[in-house]
């Protein structure tokens, strides 16, 4: 019987000294390159919805994965996100791999886009999911201030950042919540030094490359490119997801109804059907 996300056991790669936390399983047999998780803020491998991870290892290995520092990964975490994608592309060159897709998910996104532009040989596609391009629209509203940073999240937080207003979108959160938490071998909380290294990495992020024409670099960024949000994004800006379906040559957008920051999370199925059309076109 195959691994599931409640069954992969947490493994270890070694990178420059540094041991990276990752759990593998899925359909080896298939001819779909691997396809690596990188986390939102602070988050860890069982902050993914095992509908979304186990359904995508239907048809190829998926991987999750903490950069250096975060959760059960050892090392000094990062304070820049170009740094943080130099770690997953020496990741997956550890494990041996030539080319992967590659899913991030807030924070994780600008990692998954800066993976893709520094490394381009690496990555044959993209999933960006809640997320935006360097220089982008930063205005997210002052309650994700308080409520993003609080020390132990609890599920009231997520409701507020992830998900849509209606009770419909209520009942998706508290869904998604359960099947969070069924897998007995948790990853340890991200330590404070995470959280404080992230927030200024996502400070840097906001740094325009050229204020002339501050969304060029994507347009050097030729993969096949899935994007996704909520109509309304209180943490990055849905908007921001129009700059980068508008500026990356390949890239398409979806944008869910009554839903925010986590669409994938509060639609898993139809977000599902979407992306493993994707993956495999």
């Amino acid at each position: 019987m195959g691994h599931t996300h409640l069954t992969a056991a947490t493994r270890f790669a070694e990178v420059d000294g540094d041991k990276f936390a990752y759990r593998r399983w899925g359909s080896a047999a298939s001819d779909q390159p691997p396809l690596l998780f990188l986390q939102h803020f602070r988050g860890g491998m069982d902050h993914w919805d095992p509908l979304m991870t186990d359904g995508l290892a239907e048809g190829r290995e998926v991987i999750l994965y903490n950069g250096r520092g975060v959760a059960s990964s050892s090392g000094n975490p990062r304070t820049r996100i170009e740094d943080m994608a130099d770690d997953a592309a020496a990741f997956i060159h550890a494990l041996g791999l030539q080319q992967i897709d590659v899913l991030g998910f807030s924070l994780g996104g600008f990692q998954a886009l800066d993976l893709t532009w520094r490394h381009p040989d690496l990555v044959r596609k993209l999933m960006l999911l809640g997320t935006g391009p360097r220089g982008g629209n930063p205005d997210m509203e002052p309650r994700v201030l308080t409520t993003a940073v609080r020390p132990i999240p609890i599920f009231e937080d997520f409701l507020y950042l992830f998900f849509g207003r209606s009770a419909q979108a209520e009942q998706a959160a508290r869904e998604f919540w359960r099947r969070r938490h069924e897998r007995v071998e948790q990853d340890p909380p991200s330590s404070p030094e995470v959280a404080n290294a992230q927030i200024e990495a996502n400070m840097l992020y906001l740094s325009r490359l050229s204020e002339d024409d501050p969304f060029a670099y994507l347009r050097s960024i030729e993969q096949p490119t899935f994007i996704l949000n909520g109509v309304n994004d209180v943490m990055v800006p849905t908007i921001n997801s129009f700059y980068m379906a508008r500026n990356m040559p390949n890239a398409q957008l979806f944008i869910y109804p009554d839903a925010g920051h986590a669409a994938q999370f509060q639609y898993p199925q139809r977000f599902l059907r979407h992306a493993v059309q994707f993956l495999s076109e």
